[in-house]
């Protein structure tokens, strides 16, 4: 048994069970699919990488405590659409204590929820089995039967799941640095190889292609490469512009590797050399991205980070011309907001905007804590719009953003994309090198 499955069932005690879903393939257009991705609080627990797959977690019961519902063997649907673990695999592959065909589980739903003061299970996210749940406890509840005891309690796992995936174990922690090692070796080769006149798709074919050459099972998300203009749109995922000589590409790209994702942010010239006006912006940033790296770790809190990086940023922008004030009172009104307009950083994990609260359970108001075992990335930015007539005429038209992931310690973190250099002269050498 999977240690966090272990921890699963201690944490949600004897009086309970769980019942969590694997994801659905989803349908693309007629009859193709999109690839498919596991549910990740799923995968967390069981490790079962196919669809249409449910777990049912019910520590009182000492003989099966882990059951996995599955699709059945099928030799003419596997012909059609590849191999199925089966009852069998699901039992010798995956620890299950009991497995049965998916098709059971209705059947069988009163007999395992019976006798449970509380029932973990995440309404929302799978609207048939929702149905199936309700039409049990709505059943049982009507018929008022002296031997049927439903539970009275239903709470959202994800409650107990988002704080265990927050903090990584050794093994995760491995993983992810692979992951990241993979991501950061993508984006050097992004840089060795990019020329005035290439196009953003080339460049996402270079890093893409890494990904899968190196042993991961692709992008974390829809990579992001924008060059000149396009690195003012934060999300721009377009990536079919040509590369011009001058301009700067942005490049958000990271990979999955067993289910773990990274997530890198560089930003470097085209041509290898950045102008006088791109390096001033970039300075800015990076030093706003090397003081917020280090303030993530043991003891400062999420909510410290951010003011942190919106009080830095300002005074940049303060630097190169963008605002001009107060830096208190460009704070208040939020003036910032103008050019940089996210977040400092996200957890990391199974998902590259990961599970886990950023504020306290007890107050909404109370950021909390980073604490070991936490991956957050750290990602500054300036984005100053083209057609910006209060901007430095320039600075109009430069994006850029510098992110890193990084592992909090018990003395203080790790970086876990430092494989991939930020420093602005380095950047070049490596650009230039051999031209």
């Amino acid at each position: 048994m999977r240690k966090q499955l272990k921890d699963f069932i201690e944490a949600i005690g004897k009086d309970a069970v769980a019942v969590i879903p694997a994801a659905h393939e989803v349908t693309k257009s007629y009859d193709t699919e999109f690839k498919f991705h596991q549910d990740p609080d799923f995968y967390y627990l069981t490790g079962f990488p196919e669809p249409d797959a449910i777990a049912v977690i019910a520590p009182s019961n000492k003989k099966h405590p882990f059951t996995l519902f599955v699709r059945p063997r099928d030799p003419l649907m596997e012909t059609w659409y590849g191999r199925r673990e089966g009852v069998e695999g699901a039992k010798k592959n995956y620890g299950a204590d009991k497995a049965l065909p998916i098709e059971k589980f209705e059947s069988e739903l009163a007999k395992m929820l019976d006798g449970n003061e509380k029932l973990y299970y995440r309404f929302g996210v799978d609207n048939r089995l929702d149905q199936t749940i309700l039409h049990y406890l709505s059943g049982q509840r009507f018929r008022r039967l002296k031997t049927a005891y439903p539970p009275h309690t239903i709470i959202d796992p994800t409650l107990i799941l988002g704080e265990m995936r927050l903090h990584k174990t050794e093994k995760e922690v491995e993983m992810m640095q692979r992951s990241a090692d993979i991501a950061a070796e993508a984006h050097i080769l992004a840089m060795q190889n990019c020329r005035p006149g290439m196009n953003e798709a080339q460049i996402e074919a270079v890093i893409e292609h890494h990904f899968k050459m190196s042993g991961a099972n692709g992008a974390a998300y829809n990579s992001i490469i924008g060059g000149g203009d396009n690195a003012t749109i934060l999300h721009y995922v377009e990536n079919n512009m040509p590369l011009k000589d001058g301009d700067l590409l942005l490049i958000d790209a990271g990979c999955n590797y067993k289910g773990y994702a990274s997530d890198i942010t560089r930003t470097f010239p085209v041509n290898g050399k950045f102008t006088k006006a791109q390096r001033e912006v970039y300075d800015v940033v990076l030093e706003v991205q090397l003081e917020c790296l280090a303030a993530t770790k043991k003891g400062n809190t999420v909510k410290q980070r951010q003011d942190l990086s919106i009080e830095l940023l300002t005074e940049g922008m303060k630097k190169l011309g963008l605002l001009k004030g107060k830096t208190k009172d460009l704070i208040k009104k939020k003036e910032f907001m103008k050019y940089y307009m996210h977040g400092v950083g996200h957890y990391l994990g199974l998902d590259v905007h990961d599970a886990g609260r950023y504020f306290t359970e007890q107050q909404a108001k109370n950021s909390r804590p980073f604490a070991p075992g936490m991956v957050l990335t750290v990602e500054p930015g300036l984005y100053i719009p083209p057609d910006d007539k209060d901007a430095p005429a320039k600075y109009r038209g430069i994006g850029i953003r510098i992110e890193d992931d990084v592992l909090v310690t018990e003395d203080g973190n790790v970086n876990l994309t430092a494989k991939v250099t930020k420093d602005a002269d380095e950047i070049e050498a490596i650009m230039n090198e051999g031209k």
